[in-house]
């Protein structure tokens, strides 16, 4: 009797992947605990929010950090999800060798609408099983603001965050590590226009 397994993948093998041209970057592939996840096409109203966040943060931030926009992050989990943002130390450069690791991160943001249960679920696992401190979902749908911090292993395995708040689209919000810089919700969700 024969069984079906499933080939997991190490980050150096994914790498040697790209490098050897069998995944393009227009395949939207992430490597999540060692499989390839193709990831669902983005939206207008995502796109926009994620355009709005990233510019809004930049503005915010300035050389402070680096802000990187669907750009990889390498995890222990053999993951290299690419979130919607990541805030990481340091200046872009830093970053030419390898993309940054958890240790290096203050911040990760997925922007989510028809991935919100994903997002809430496998995303929110395996950035709290790396120890990212903070992770937001900037949830569409519900016009609302979901930060989770305090990643946690709980005594069945699981990982998760032990603090999970709501901020509102009319409130604002200190950015982790940056607690001198507030970023105002309303400028981030995207008016809805009606045709």
């Amino acid at each position: 009797m024969s069984v079906v397994t499933t080939k997991r993948f190490t980050i150096d093998e994914y790498h040697r992947l790209i490098e050897l041209g069998f995944l393009q970057e227009n395949e939207h592939i992430e490597l999540i605990r060692g499989e390839l996840i193709q990831i669902v096409a983005k939206g207008t109203p995502h796109t926009v929010c994620s355009s709005i966040l990233c510019r809004q943060l930049d503005r915010l931030l300035g050389d402070r950090a680096v802000i990187r926009g669907q750009d990889p992050i390498t995890l222990p989990n053999q993951s290299e999800p690419e979130p919607d943002v990541a805030i990481a130390r340091g200046i872009d450069e830093d970053y030419l060798s390898h993309h940054p690791y958890p240790e290096d991160i203050f911040l990760v943001i997925e922007i989510s609408d028809t991935t919100l249960d994903y997002d809430q679920t496998t995303k929110l696992e395996i950035y709290a099983e790396a120890g990212i401190s903070h992770y937001w979902i900037v949830n569409l749908n519900a016009r609302q603001l979901e930060r989770y911090n305090q990643p946690y292993q709980n005594a069945q395995g699981k990982f998760n965050y032990l603090s999970k708040q709501i901020s509102l689209a009319h409130q604002s919000v200190a950015i982790p590590g940056f607690e001198d810089v507030v970023l105002d919700l309303n400028r981030i969700f995207p008016n809805v226009v009606s045709e």
